[in-house]
């Protein structure tokens, strides 16, 4: 080595550890930088989501009817809705959709993302036939199936049944046409995560005799796991938020049999003016959200899913 490239070599290596605290001082400034960036979205949130909750939860605990002074009076809320029948009642509701959402849709759903990605032609048109009833207003949808379950002028009186009138039938109902709007949703979701699994694990599985079902089971669903397991999480916090469907087709009826946790809500804050108690079985349905999404997380660290 000449003398030339020793001095190189020695000046080099003398100011690498100059450049270190460089490189610290350019990272450090660049995420100060990053956080100025986020302030307005995170006053943002702030001012729409977390201001809001604390309100929520503190006229929870008080007498008011949502206009003028609120009276705090501590637990009574909560005590009364262990003892409210409507409540109970829209709990109940609340479960059973939220079962049904979690097999029905997410089968269907399911099933067609599979069809559809073992078929070459005509795969695009198909996905946008079923994602149509998702992206159409729900005011719009709840509109159309109400006037085609009606007992005159539609299949009510083809076959001399009324649906939306019948208690035993109007929840079921409700969810059939709040169903065929959500599982396009699931299908576009699944399809896409299926497309990402690598092809040369269902040609293995042939060559070893592997049917279909066989490669469902065991490549296909393995495969999309946390798709699967975060669109479960958000059906079930999503049923527990159902609304629009339940309110414009049947406003709760008939006789309360349509009744979820939403509408009980609705009715308390701006029928019967109970702010404060609508207010409580608002943040007990948060609280019903947390617990979900905490066991979810606990679930995916231990399961180690990546998503």
């Amino acid at each position: 080595m000449t003398s030339a490239t020793a001095n190189r070599a020695a000046a080099s290596s003398g100011d690498a550890p100059r450049q270190r605290p460089r490189r610290r001082r350019a990272f450090r400034d660049w995420r100060v930088k990053g956080w100025f960036f986020l302030l307005p979205l995170i006053a943002v949130n702030a001012f729409v989501v977390f201001v809001p909750s604390l309100s929520a939860v503190y006229y929870s605990f008080t007498d008011w009817s949502g206009i003028g002074d609120a009276e705090f009076i501590g637990l009574e809320n909560y005590q009364r809705l262990v003892a409210d029948p409507e409540f109970q009642n829209g709990l109940i509701h609340n479960l059973l959709w939220t079962v049904f959402f979690l097999t029905v849709p997410m089968s269907l759903g399911l099933y067609g993302a599979y069809a559809l990605s073992r078929i070459r032609r005509f795969r695009l048109l198909f996905r946008v036939l079923y994602f149509i009833p998702y992206i159409v207003a729900s005011v719009v949808n709840a509109s159309i199936w109400q006037s085609i379950l009606a007992p005159t002028g539609g299949v009510g009186e083809l076959f001399g049944i009324n649906p939306l009138g019948n208690p035993s039938w109007a929840l079921l109902s409700v969810a059939f046409v709040n169903n065929w709007a959500w599982w396009g949703f699931l299908l576009v979701v699944f399809l896409a995560a299926m497309q990402g699994i690598n092809p040369s694990l269902y040609e293995a599985a042939a060559l070893d005799g592997a049917g279909p079902w066989r490669q469902f089971f065991s490549i296909t669903l393995p495969s999309i796991r946390p798709t699967f397991a975060f669109l479960g999480l958000m059906t079930i916090i999503w049923s527990f938020l159902a609304f629009d469907y339940v309110y414009i087709m049947t406003q709760g009826g008939p006789a309360g049999s349509t009744d979820l946790l939403s509408t009980v809500l609705y009715r308390r804050a701006f029928e019967d003016l109970e702010a404060g108690y609508a207010s409580a079985i608002g943040v007990v349905m948060a609280l019903i959200s947390g617990i979900v999404v905490g066991v979810y997380l606990t679930i995916r660290h231990a399961r180690k899913w990546d998503i």
